[in-house]
């Protein structure tokens, strides 16, 4: 009963002094991802995220000591579709970029090598929701061949305060997943190189 207690007691601790990782999402808001003033190219993309990527947990500081953790690729992908989609006349979700013969076969003409990084922190002493988080999207495109076409990195930003994400303790991320993916759809709209 004695070693119970003990073990107990030093979980507690280290609960106290290091706090934990709460679990947030970084799914964006298909609705707010749209083109604005472009022209869409009349190509057909693939996209390539490994298993491993959409497998990657992260985590990153909070409010009040402790920290949250996510899936960004996992999270991002719906919406990162949703982009490519409003930039360019055709998108598939491909299983290898290096796989010319398939890539021909579905009359892909770009590659598009998504890395995702991330951050976010609170000076909250109280809550640990992120009231700040950034969202940086860096893409690499290639031609089937893998040849690079085009590179290109985009960061989003976002906020919260309390009174805001009370009801959504995700909401900062879920912002600056939407500024991303609306800075991606402005920056691939206007690279000269992909309409070539």
């Amino acid at each position: 009963m004695k070693q119970l207690a003990k073990i107990l007691s030093i979980s507690l601790t280290c609960f106290m002094l290091f706090g934990c990782a709460h679990p947030i999402s970084m799914n964006p808001d298909l609705a707010s991802v749209q083109a604005k003033d472009i022209t869409p190219i009349n190509k057909k993309v693939g996209y390539y995220i490994s298993d491993a990527s959409r497998a990657l947990e992260l985590t990153t500081g909070g409010g009040g000591g402790d920290k949250v953790r996510y899936f960004p690729y996992r999270d991002i992908e719906p919406g990162l579709y949703k982009a490519l989609a409003e930039v360019f006349t055709g998108v598939a979700k491909i299983k290898n970029p290096q796989d010319a013969g398939d890539l021909s076969r579905n009359d892909i003409s770009l590659v598009i090598l998504p890395q995702i990084s991330t951050a976010s922190s609170s000076p909250s002493p109280f809550t640990w929701p992120p009231t700040q988080f950034t969202v940086t999207l860096a893409c690499t495109v290639t031609d089937p061949a893998g040849r690079a076409v085009h590179n290109l990195s985009v960061t989003g930003n976002g906020s919260a305060e309390f009174d805001e994400f009370k009801t959504n303790f995700s909401l900062a991320a879920v912002r600056a997943t939407n500024d991303a993916l609306s800075r991606l759809i402005k920056a691939l709209g206007e690279a000269p190189e992909l309409r070539k």
